[in-house]
């Protein structure tokens, strides 16, 4: 699809005040920052000042992204359980790794991650750089170690011409290889759905009735209450606190927690449970949900939070059941519905 969005900002990038990525000699970008667009509906996008967005750098993580022998076997790419086509997740309950092994948790979208202020559910990797070398070195999932894949990588002429285009002359390093898969992920940038058209592009014709009183009910403490967790800004919607809540997900018939969550990294005993709020953009091609991927449909989502979620001791203060009869519920499916964006251009898989 092309973007329709004509807004183009340049790529800001973090004040010296805050935390930069510290970047070992030829791991910083040698080219010019490129300027992102940035579809209607979302801010400005931060970018760490150690790895500037250039044409060169996104082409050779594009490139990392698909290509399959990126992982220990050659079988498993980035793309494998977040694919373009399924809304960059990959349509299972848990994804398939490395001999058909898989994980406990549902594999969340890239798109729009460049927003999130950390990586993973748990919020263990602090951007998207450290997020990047995470599931390549995993043994359940890619299984590949640096060293193998820095050699791989430097025996194919290929990807020694686009690191040096990248990155200038020199041995390919693995902080290249998270760095350039980064600066592609900056990219996957989606916005411009039909409520954006609504809420910030002027048309009032772009949403249905039904996704008009379902926008008012997400948006009401007393019934949907959705907007707690999932924020509307007056300029952008990001529709997630990028904090992390324990909303009675992963708990057993004995009410004990399956999956401590954010807790396993900070050890604070509010944080047993705790996971980070998902963004609700293309919430519809997202599927199956939660961070177990327990619910197969937005339905069930919503019969869940009927419900008030399963109780635990740190169940989120804020949640509570939610008291809306049919029409209501396909009010607010409606609107959820219309969170679906426009993906972008050159996202995809290279041409070669």
């Amino acid at each position: 699809m092309k973007w329709s969005c004509s807004s183009i900002v340049l790529v800001s990038f973090l004040a010296a005040s805050c935390q930069r990525i510290q970047q070992p000699g030829g791991e910083r970008p040698i080219g010019r920052p490129i300027a992102v667009k940035v579809p209607l509906g979302l801010p400005e996008m931060v970018v760490p000042a150690g790895n500037p967005v250039t044409a060169e750098a996104v082409t050779l993580g594009r490139k990392l992204y698909y290509d399959r022998r990126v992982s220990g076997d050659d079988t498993i790419a980035c793309a494998s359980c977040h694919a373009p086509d399924k809304g960059f997740t990959d349509g299972q309950r848990f994804s398939t790794g490395f001999l058909n092994q898989q994980g406990t948790r549902n594999a969340p979208t890239v798109m729009n991650a460049a927003y999130s202020p950390v990586q993973f559910w748990d919020g263990r990797a602090s951007s998207l750089e450290d997020q990047a070398g995470g599931p390549i070195a995993n043994p359940v999932e890619m299984n590949q170690k640096y060293d193998v894949l820095v050699a791989k990588l430097q025996a194919d002429k290929e990807y020694v011409e686009l690191f040096e285009k990248a990155y200038g002359p020199g041995a390919i390093t693995m902080g290249q290889v998270r760095n350039a898969l980064a600066s592609f992920e900056r990219t996957v940038l989606c916005g411009n759905s039909a409520f954006d058209r609504y809420q910030y592009g002027g048309d009032k014709s772009a949403l249905s009735s039904a996704a008009i009183r379902g926008l008012a009910i997400f948006r009401d403490k007393a019934k949907g209450n959705c907007t707690t967790c999932h924020p509307i800004g007056e300029k952008s919607a990001l529709f997630t606190d990028g904090k992390f809540h324990n909303i009675g997900v992963g708990v057993n018939e004995e009410g004990v927690l399956t999956d401590l969550g954010r807790y396993q990294h900070t050890k604070v005993e509010a944080d047993k449970g705790a996971v980070k709020t998902p963004s609700l953009r293309n919430v519809a091609l997202t599927a199956p949900y939660m961070h177990d991927g327990s619910l197969k449909t937005l339905g069930a989502v919503l019969n869940y939070y009927a419900g008030g979620g399963n109780s635990n001791p740190q169940l989120d203060k804020e949640l509570r059941p939610l008291r809306l009869n049919k029409a209501e519920r396909d009010d607010l499916l409606a609107f959820l519905e219309s969170l679906t964006g426009e993906m972008p251009a050159d996202a995809g898989p290279p041409a070669n």
